[in-house]
């Protein structure tokens, strides 16, 4: 019986030392290889619930404290897009949309084992612009007017505040690396400027500014975690 126990103990030793396998490093650099996020809404853009897809846009720094991971993380997007403004026999938007975002925060564990479940919040800075062109949809306008197929150019900009609480999971195939998945989503309250310049003869100009609050959600992110500096 006494033996028994003491080999229930010493396997129990075994499985703490384990279990504390990713707080004995210091800090922790993350790369983003795939996100699934919702950008926030440009002009009137119709259906902006979908989802944009984007492939390592993001890097993440961890300083390790026990449970708790305080985090540094920026993301970057940049691409190509075509968008229905109002609706789809009203205009269309072509052009360049800049998305990047810096954002400071923390993550608690929920355990140390290797598949580790955990919760975080971060809050920081987000801007999005979109530089492109406005072109008319509408076949009824086209037929009396010569002039309603020209494009306006148009510079739609949001800057603001944002805070995002973070659920994920981290699996640890070996002490120095894990993979992680997390969702997240993002309440952004910004300050919108839309400026658009009509391709007429006197080229005329219009301005106006809002103040804005939107919901974003970011199903998945998933990558790879690097744990260095190793606390002994």
């Amino acid at each position: 019986m006494n033996k028994n126990l003491l080999i229930i103990f010493c396997l129990l030793l075994s499985n703490v030392a384990f279990s504390q396998m990713n707080g004995d490093y210091n800090y922790t650099i993350a790369v983003r290889g795939f996100s699934m996020v919702q950008m926030p809404r440009v002009l009137s853009q119709k259906n902006a619930e979908q989802f944009t897809n984007a492939a390592f846009n993001g890097l993440m720094i961890k300083f390790n404290d026990n449970q708790f991971s305080y985090r540094l993380n920026g993301s970057y997007i940049k691409k190509n897009v075509k968008l229905v403004n109002n609706c789809a026999t009203c205009q269309e938007a072509d052009g360049k949309l800049t998305d990047y975002a810096f954002k400071i925060g923390f993550e608690k564990n929920l355990n140390f084992s290797r598949i580790q479940p955990y919760l975080g919040l971060d809050v920081g800075f987000r801007y999005n612009k979109f530089d492109g062109t406005l072109t008319n949809r509408n076949t009824l306008l086209d037929a009396v007017s010569s002039t309603a197929i020209t494009p306006t150019i148009v510079e739609a900009s949001k800057a603001g505040f944002v805070a995002a609480p973070v659920v994920g999971i981290k699996i640890n195939p070996i002490p120095q690396i894990s993979i992680f998945a997390e969702s997240s989503m993002d309440f952004f309250n910004s300050y919108e400027r839309q400026e658009t310049v009509m391709q007429d003869a006197s080229n005329t100009k219009t301005f106006n500014k809002y103040r804005k609050t939107e919901f974003l959600l970011n199903p998945v992110s998933v990558g790879i975690q690097f744990h260095l500096g190793i606390n002994r």
